[in-house]
């Protein structure tokens, strides 16, 4: 009897340890508690130690923090209808108000993303591939992924936040991906062209401007020669009216200067009749 009362009473001690160290639980930063009783959710628990009733509370754990979900073969037609196999990546997070909601109806959050976001991001990218060009889907790389990562929010805004997608790699067919090319090449042929003729051009209007500043060099200099010689032939011109003046206004200034210059000897020889140079007879 003894016994049995001794076991009982080991019994009683190790329940009550079991539910006092059962009555208490810690949620991770990072993490959110779903607390359920009898199979019934009555709370989600934030970060921290928590109590909970031993024996008919328990416990589950569900991730806030971001996750990544990459898609290796995606698919879409693009406005030109141009086929191409997408690689893409959708990062997602579970808000904590939908922790409750989530635990509910999928009982795990992989079950959510299965079911929710693996469904719906294929549709999503398809219906915004589509409302670019082929060509759009590379130069407006990351306004295709903002309409994506919107349409995508808005289908499990229920459930989960898109925090971002990327479009990682666009492989298009190769005749595609020949045409391309070929325009590339053609393109750079008529830049290069351009570009030649531009440089033709600058050379051609160098080679002008280098022609008429010589021009006008030579003309400066050709002006500058007939202001010269006018310039002299003006003080020439001057200096005769000058002394034609002075004859008129004094004849006897000729005589004077014919005496003047007179070496003072008779000519050697005479013409017969002619008077003697520079004697006057007065």
């Amino acid at each position: 009897m003894f016994k049995a009362i001794g076991g009982l009473i080991i019994a009683v001690v190790l329940v009550c340890l079991m539910a006092a160290f059962g009555s208490w639980y810690i949620i991770d930063q990072g993490e959110r508690g779903v607390v359920t009783r009898n199979g019934k959710v009555i709370e989600t628990a934030d970060p921290g130690m928590h109590f909970k009733l031993p024996f008919v509370d328990s416990v589950d754990r569900i991730t806030v923090q971001q996750n990544t979900r990459v898609f290796e073969k995606g698919n879409g037609n693009s406005r030109d209808q141009q086929h191409a196999t997408i690689r893409y990546s959708v990062t997602y997070s579970i808000p904590a108000s939908s922790v409750g909601y989530i635990y509910s109806e999928y009982r795990t959050a992989e079950n959510a993303v299965e079911r929710i976001i693996d469904p719906q991001a294929p549709a999503r990218l398809q219906s915004a591939f589509g409302k670019y060009t082929a060509a759009d889907t590379v130069i407006k790389r990351d306004a295709l992924a903002g309409d994506f990562q919107k349409a995508l929010q808005a289908s499990v805004s229920k459930a989960f936040t898109i925090d971002s997608v990327q479009i990682e790699n666009v492989q298009f067919s190769k005749e595609y991906n020949d045409k391309i090319e070929e325009n590339m090449k053609a393109e750079i042929e008529i830049r290069t062209q351009k570009q030649n003729e531009q440089k033709e051009q600058i050379l051609a209007d160098i080679a002008r401007t280098k022609a008429n500043g010589a021009a006008d060099a030579k003309r400066a200099d050709a002006q500058a020669d007939a202001d010269a010689i006018k310039m002299r032939g003006d003080a020439e011109a001057a200096a005769i009216k000058a002394k034609s003046e002075a004859l008129q206004a004094n004849p006897q200034l000729v005589e004077y200067t014919k005496a003047d210059k007179w070496d003072g000897k008779l000519p050697a020889t005479m013409i017969p009749g002619a008077a003697t140079p520079m004697i006057s007879v007065k």
